[in-house]
């Protein structure tokens, strides 16, 4: 038999070669994942919710009349004592008087000052009228006494002597009239710098100026906000839940206040308010939700630079337990209708029904499928399927 040449050898060489790299090239490869392991540990549930700190008790100060406030010199965050001067208010003055308009008003002022000295005339009649009945009254008594007077006449005088007493009486209520309202025309005179002094407006408690609505010197119309005062120490925190996770909360519940620049307040659920109310979202949607108010458990001076409507998360927990074994919540898919996680044993990947319990966006409570040491896949992907390899890049312990 004749031996292969040396060129022949070199050709099976490199055909076997090739064929080698392609087997290699089309073998199945490795996964690379990432695994986290299953512990055990405290684990709570909470709802999450944007709200805001607020004075509990706001007293808001208005203008108790029309009029023009003076310049004002308080400004918010200045100490307030109940009692204390927080703003003057000059009545309106009257309009200006044109010449017309001056001689109507003292025409009339004039017309009402002869009606008053009219009445007054017809006061003294109706009193010259009653000395004379009341002369005639005690005579006829005299007389009816000695039998000289019927009992009529002395009826006669008597009605007379009454008569005159209420003649006198309607006068005076005449006169009394006339005068009012000759103090009514005459004020239509009163000049704009005729008008009474400034009106001190009060605040009702102490505390705090909060705010400070009108703080130039301008007209204000009753009932007008001025300023508002508070204790800026006595302040809670108040929260809007949509209504299916205010059903979860129930007062006492522990909470917990973030985002506000400091470090996390510890907090209690004091009230939730029995009613709702319809609010849009950002996007458009109405959603019910629910006031919810938080009282901080901590020391006034942990929550000291938290003033009246700062904003603030809250962290309100609806389930917590010390030790629970769990599972990082991005291990977890859906499989069909069960929860499931890929756990890697040799190298391998298998997948695992879980039962899941209480769940926040970190971790779930594992009820089954799995135990405390295993190590599942952190982030599974769609190249994993049951019994993959997988080549684990960054152990979790």
């Amino acid at each position: 038999m004749k031996a292969p040449s040396p060129r022949m050898l070199v050709l099976l060489l490199v055909v076997l070669a090739a064929a080698g790299a392609l087997v290699w090239m089309m073998r199945p490869q490795a996964v690379p994942v990432e695994t986290v392991q299953v512990t055990r540990g405290p684990l709570e549930t909470w709802i999450e919710e944007q709200g805001r700190t607020r004075v509990r008790e706001i007293y808001d100060i208005s203008a108790p009349l029309a009029g023009q406030t003076e310049r004002e010199e308080l400004h918010a965050g200045d100490p307030m004592k109940a009692g204390q001067v927080v703003v003057l208010i000059r009545p309106a003055a009257p309009p200006l008087i044109d010449a017309r308009s001056r001689q109507e008003f003292t025409g009339a002022a004039q017309a009402a000052q002869a009606s008053v000295r009219l009445a007054e005339a017809d006061l003294k009649r109706a009193q010259a009228e009653l000395t004379l009945a009341d002369a005639e009254w005690r005579r006829g008594k005299t007389l009816a006494a000695s039998g000289f007077l019927a009992q009529q006449g002395l009826d006669q005088r008597r009605m007379a002597h009454d008569t005159a007493a209420a003649a006198v009486a309607t006068a005076q209520a005449a006169v009394a009239v006339r005068r009012r309202e000759y103090d009514s025309a005459r004020s239509r005179l009163i000049q704009p710098d005729e008008t009474r002094a400034p009106i001190p407006v009060r605040s009702p408690v102490g505390g705090s100026v909060l705010k400070v609505l009108r703080e130039s010197q301008q007209v204000v119309q009753p009932g007008e906000l001025i300023m508002q005062v508070g204790d800026p120490r006595d302040i809670d925190v108040v929260v809007e839940l949509l209504s299916t996770d205010a059903v979860a909360v129930s007062p006492g519940a522990t909470a917990r206040i973030e985002g506000w620049g400091g470090p996390p307040l510890q907090a209690k659920v004091r009230r939730i308010e029995p009613s709702g109310f319809t609010k849009t979202s950002a996007l458009g949607v109405e959603e019910q939700r629910v006031l919810t108010y938080l009282d901080f458990a901590e020391p006034e001076q942990a929550f000291a630079k938290l003033g009246h409507d700062y904003r603030v998360t809250a962290r309100i927990i609806t389930w917590s337990t010390p030790q629970t074994l769990q599972v990082p919540a991005s291990a977890l898919f859906r499989q069909g209708s069960d929860w499931a996680v890929y756990r890697v044993r040799n190298g391998r990947a298998e997948l695992a029904k879980v039962e899941v319990g209480k769940r926040n966006e970190d971790a779930a409570q594992v009820l089954g499928g799995l135990s405390a040491g295993d190590h599942v896949v952190a982030y599974p992907g769609d190249r994993l399927t049951q019994g993959v390899r997988v080549k684990v890049r960054n152990a979790g312990r």
